[in-house]
Order: structure tokens, then C-alpha cells, then sequence
């Protein structure tokens, strides 16, 4: 979930396609699944966001989630819900949660004061600040007193302590799961749950003068968009593989929203995985009041939304924080992608178009060359999520396609032995366009249309499973360099 700045920023660009590439190879895996994504639209943030603007906070947000939408669409991200927390659904979904908690008990009133960020609407002690302001956005704190209403959090410690034990890989990487249990560990305070002036948010449902904090109204977005409590898709899909997040509210997901479902008698999601921030070339982190917000839908219409996207995966760490700039997006662009995928697909077709007659020959392909995919390797990086491991590995079997056009200089042959390495390198291409599907979506689809084959499943990378006589298409070159 993303709560809605001005506009689109390159980190929800990054969130977005890591999120795309796992659902997209569980896909590939022959799994079901569900791919929600949406926007948190509720809050002090926004509401002052709205007033700044001169509108009405819905007419705001309204306006706002159509450049999120286009995000989605320019990066071709596969999501098979967006939810917004300001659809009616959700909203009865949040009122009926916290209905339950405090028939349980697990909610309670009292007077509170604290130290207050707007921009993460976030409570904090003076020893969670730095240097006296907000760890994550740098600014002074506001002190807010009310009365309030307290969910009982201090008492899902030792159930939380235990968790963590119980499942080593409920948070991850981790640096991140061991940041959250000295945190644990550290001891755990009752949140507080309601807000008194800030009118645009969820109403609570036991005192109708109040909104719930931003916080547990957007963490519901999980159970809510998939029609929590008795839908099938809740049945089906529920408890969750995996949350995406953003390292700096790490905490927000892997302490309050599993004690909130343990209250609840809700499943704790699978996996809680934080990814880093991106950074400038000089390695500052991407701010809007830096002046060095980048725009991720005009990168993607002036290098191609593959070009983003496989830079993204390629060259950041998953899970880890990574720098960006124009000049290392253009030297992956104009060296793996053009000089080394798109060269191998454009010579490959060239020469069966001009030696083949535009046909898949009859041959097998070359065993040496099958020894060059560690298909296995490729599978368990991915299952750890080293996404750009994955595709360094997959790109060295392109690398071992290119030599094996050098090897056996095509050109210089005939008949069998031609045959033989013009099925090869298309057989291999065949396998390459399904391994990088979850990467880069597009490019994929335009090799098989050029290869005259069907989109595969991971199942389907095995060796000489192209039909002799398919028909190619030698289309227009894949990647184009750039200066």
C-alpha cells in the first residue's frame, strides 16, 4: 500500500515491479495468484495535502490515485486488485475489526500525549528521535493531547517474542528481523488507535466523534482486499505469502499488524520482506524536499519500460538499499540489453530467416550449450529473493548463446551442421523468453511472437521442445541504445 504524495516517486516504481517479478514467476510456477497493490488515503497527512490544494480531501485523493493507476500501467504490473481505503467496502471492513476488538476487550480509553510525525503518522518516544526529530523524515514532532482509545499491544510481546522464534523467516532480510526483535525485546507500549481532529478518516464505530489512526485503517487493506471474512478469495488466499514493504515501516507490519490479527484470531501473513530505499548517485536518499524526486513514467517512455524494469531488478539489491542514475540505467540498456539479449535474438532469426527459410530446422540442440543453463540455480535464488542474482545468472546463459554463435561461425556451414546450431539458439531463446517473463513481461512476448511460439511455464524450460517447422518472424531489433 502506498499513502498518496503529490505524485508517483521512483521508490513506488521499485515496489511495484519487485512485487510484479514475484507474482509474475509464481505464475510461471503453474500457482494462482493474488496481486493486490492500492493507495492509503486516509489521515492528518492528507487531509492537509487537500487544504494546501485548495480541495476537498476526496476530490484530492480522487485526482491523485489516476497517476498511481498509470503507474501501474506504464510498468506493466499484473495486479489483479487496486484497492483504495476510501472504497465503502474496506471502510466496513476497518469499523467491523475494531467492533470486534473492543467487544474482546482489547481496546480501552484513556488520556495520551505524545510526540506525533504527520508524514508517517506515527507516535514516537524522545528516544526513538534523532536529534530530536523523526527518524525517518527528518522533522520536528508535534506533541498531541487527548483523550484516546489504546489497543493492548504491550500484551502480545511474549506471543510476538515467540512467533519470531517459532518462524525464522517471518521477516526478512535479516538485519531488518533482528532490528524488530531488539524492539520486541525492548517492550511493547498499548497504541493508541483513535483521533480527535482528524475528521478524514474511518469513524469508530463505538464513539462515531472519533476516526481510527491511518495506520490500522490501511494494514486492513490486506484482509479487506481480499474480501475478508468469508469470501473465496479470503479462503483461498489468506494468510498471505507475502507483504513488500518499505523498510521504514518495517515496524508498523511486523509488530502492530501481527499483534492487531492476533488479537483478531486472524493467520499472521507468511512473510513480512523489506525492501531498501533508492538513493541518488551520490547516495542521498530521494526526497521531494531534496529537489531529487525522479519521474518513473517518463524514464520508462524515454528507455522503454523493460529497460526500467530490468534495471531496477538488475541493479539493486533485493532487500537492500541502491543507488540510482541515468548513466548506469543507459549502460545496462546499451550493453546486457541491446548488445547482449537483443543482438543474440536479431542474429539468431536473421539466420534462420535467411539459411532456413524462415523455419525452425530439424535438429536437437547442442548438449555443451544445455550444460550452459543452471536452470536449478535460477530457481533457488529466487527463492530467496535475490532477484538481481537471477538475473545475472539467466543473462550469463544468454552470454553462453552469444559465444556459441562466435564458436561455430554459422555462416561457414551447411546443412546438418547448420541446422543443428540455427535450432539451438532458437530453442535457447525459446527457454530465455520464459525465464525473463517475470522481469521484463514485454520483451518476452515480442520474442515468442517473433519465434511463432505460445508464452511458457517454467515447466516448459527444457531443451528441444520447439517444433521443427515453426514459422519466425525477424521483428524490429528489441532494445534500441541510446546515446
Amino acid at each position: 500500500m502506498i499513502t498518496l504524495p503529490v505524485s508517483p516517486i521512483f521508490g513506488h516504481a521499485y515496489e511495484k515491479v519487485g512485487a510484479d517479478c514475484i507474482a509474475r514467476w509464481h505464475r510461471l510456477l503453474g500457482e494462482e495468484v493474488f496481486f493486490l497493490t492500492g493507495t492509503d488515503e486516509h489521515g492528518s497527512k492528507i487531509q492537509r495535502k487537500a487544504e494546501v490544494a485548495g480541495k476537498k480531501p476526496k476530490e484530492y485523493v480522487d485526482e491523485m490515485v489516476v497517476f498511481f493507476k498509470q503507474l501501474c500501467e506504464k510498468l506493466d504490473i499484473s495486479n489483479d486488485y487496486f484497492i483504495r481505503t476510501t472504497d465503502k467496502e474496506h471502510e466496513e471492513v476497518v469499523r467491523g475489526m475494531l467492533q470486534n476488538l473492543h467487544e474482546k476487550g482489547f481496546v480501552f480509553k484513556a488520556p495520551y500525549k505524545g510526540l506525533y510525525c504527520v508524514d508517517c503518522e506515527t507516535f514516537y518516544t524522545e528516544k526513538d528521535l534523532v536529534e530530536g526529530k523523526c527518524p525517518t523524515h527528518k522533522k520536528p514532532c508535534e506533541t498531541v493531547e487527548e483523550e484516546s482509545y489504546f489497543f493492548k499491544m504491550s500484551a502480545f510481546q511474549e506471543k510476538l517474542l515467540e512467533y519470531y522464534e517459532k518462524n525464522k523467516g517471518f521477516v526478512k532480510p535479516e538485519k531488518k528481523r533482528n532490528e524488530m526483535l531488539n524492539r520486541l525485546k525492548g517492550g511493547l507500549r498499548d497504541l493508541s488507535v483513535s483521533r480527535r481532529n482528524v475528521p478524514w478518516g474511518v469513524s469508530l464505530p463505538f464513539d462515531e466523534d472519533l476516526t481510527a489512526f491511518v495506520w490500522l485503517d490501511a494494514l486492513i487493506n490486506y484482509l479487506s482486499g481480499v474480501g475478508y471474512p468469508a469470501s473465496k478469495n479470503f479462503k483461498k488466499f489468506w494468510p498471505a505469502d507475502m507483504h513488500l514493504i518499505g523498510v521504514d515501516i518495517c515496524f508498523h507490519h511486523s509488530v502492530i499488524w501481527p499483534a492487531f490479527l492476533m488479537a483478531l484470531g486472524v493467520d499472521l501473513p507468511k512473510t513480512v520482506f523489506c525492501h531498501g530505499f533508492i538513493n541518488t548517485k551520490s547516495g542521498d536518499k530521494m526526497s521531494k524536499s531534496s529537489g531529487t524526486v525522479i519521474d518513473p513514467i517518463k524514464l520508462a517512455e524515454d528507455y522503454s519500460t523493460d529497460a526500467l524494469r530490468y534495471f531496477l531488478l538488475r541493479e539493486i539489491p533485493f532487500g537492500q538499499d541502491g543507488n540510482f542514475s541515468e548513466e548506469a540505467l543507459k549502460q545496462r540498456l546499451n550493453n546486457e540489453l541491446a548488445n547482449e539479449l537483443g543482438n543474440l535474438v536479431n542474429r539468431a532469426l536473421v539466420m534462420i530467416e535467411k539459411k532456413a527459410g524462415g523455419k525452425i530446422p530439424a535438429a536437437k540442440t547442442d548438449a555443451a550449450l544445455q550444460k550452459k543453463l543452471n536452470l536449478k540455480k535460477i530457481e533457488e535464488l529466487m527463492q530467496k529473493f535475490e532477484l538481481h542474482h537471477t538475473l545475472a545468472e539467466i543473462f550469463s546463459f544468454v552470454t553462453a548463446c552469444n559465444q556459441f554463435i562466435n564458436e561455430k561461425e554459422p555462416w561457414n556451414l551447411k546443412g546438418k551442421d547448420l541446422d543443428a546450431v540455427l535450432y539451438s539458439l532458437a530453442d535457447s531463446i525459446r527457454v530465455i523468453s520464459i525465464l525473463i517473463q517475470p522481469f521484463m513481461p514485454g520483451t518476452s512476448e515480442k520474442i515468442n511472437a517473433q519465434l511463432g511460439v505460445k508464452p511458457g511455464l517454467l515447466k516448459d524450460c527444457k531443451f528441444n521442445l520447439l517444433k521443427e517447422g515453426t514459422k519466425v518472424k525477424k521483428g524490429e531489433i528489441l532494445f534500441k541504445k541510446v546515446d
